[in-house]
C-alpha cells in the first residue's frame, strides 16, 4: 500500500463516493474502507456520515475501527470528520438518548430548534446554504491559516445538512461559526492535526473543494 494513501472510513452511514470523488479531483489516492489494518498503515484519515449517532458508534465498535481512529489522531496524522463524522469526534451526543462519542474533542452534540423568523418558520433539519464565519471575539486578521480553511474567504456559504450540532468544552477550537434558527453554533472546528466541519466541502462548490485541497496538502506533506 502506498505511504500516502488517505483512508476513507466506510461503517455503512456516509456520502462515500462523493468525499472519494472530491479526493480524486485534488489528486489524493484515497481508498474506501472498513479495515482498522488499512487504516492504520494509512497517512491521513477522512471519517464521513450521514444517519444516526448511537448506530454510527456501533457500527465503528462492530468493526473495530474505534481504538484505531483514535490511535490515529494520536499518532498526528491529518484527520478530518464531516458531518456525522464531526459530530463522532465529541464526548458525547443527545440523538435519541445519550451516547458515547469517540471522545476526540470534549463536547457534546445537541439538537437544533425549530424557530419563528417574522413570518418563517426555520424549521430543523437544516438544509441548504449558509454562511460559515470565524467565532466572535476571533483575534486574528486570518483565524483560518494553517486550516484547511485557509483559501476560504471568511463569510463564503457552505451546504449543510443536519439536525444536531457540537458544543465543544474549549472554545478556542472553534474555527467557523454558523447561526440557524435563532442558534449560533459551531459548525468547523480543529486543533494541530485534527479538523472537524458539519458542512459538506465536497457539495459546497470551488470554496468546498479548497478545504480538500487543503487537507491533501496537509496529508502527503
Amino acid at each position: 500500500m502506498s505511504a500516502k494513501r488517505v483512508s476513507i472510513i466506510d461503517y455503512g452511514m456516509g456520502n462515500l463516493y462523493s468525499v472519494k470523488c472530491a479526493c480524486d479531483k485534488v489528486g489524493l489516492d484515497s481508498r474506501i474502507t472498513d479495515s482498522p489494518q488499512e487504516v492504520e498503515r494509512s497517512c491521513a484519515v477522512i471519517l464521513p456520515g450521514v444517519g444516526a449517532y448511537g448506530q454510527a458508534m456501533e457500527a465503528l465498535r462492530q468493526r473495530g475501527l474505534i481504538t484505531t481512529l483514535r490511535k490515529t489522531v494520536e499518532q498526528g496524522k491529518p484527520f478530518m470528520g464531516i458531518c456525522l463524522g464531526m459530530q463522532l469526534m465529541m464526548s458525547v451526543s443527545h440523538e435519541f438518548g445519550t451516547h458515547e462519542g469517540l471522545g476526540i474533542f470534549a463536547g457534546s452534540v445537541n439538537k437544533l430548534q425549530t424557530s419563528a423568523q417574522g413570518e418563517r418558520t426555520l424549521k430543523v433539519p437544516h438544509i441548504g446554504w449558509n454562511q460559515v464565519s470565524p467565532p466572535r471575539g476571533s483575534s486574528t486578521d486570518n483565524p483560518w491559516k494553517n486550516t484547511p480553511l485557509k483559501q476560504v474567504p471568511l463569510g463564503s456559504k457552505m451546504y449543510f445538512v443536519h439536525s444536531y450540532y457540537v458544543a465543544p468544552e474549549d472554545q478556542s477550537i472553534a474555527l467557523t461559526s454558523t447561526e440557524y434558527a435563532g442558534t449560533t453554533f459551531c459548525s468547523g472546528l480543529g486543533k494541530d492535526n485534527i479538523w472537524g466541519f458539519q458542512f459538506h466541502p465536497e457539495r459546497s462548490g470551488p470554496e468546498g473543494m479548497s478545504v480538500y485541497r487543503a487537507f491533501a496538502c496537509r496529508a502527503i506533506h
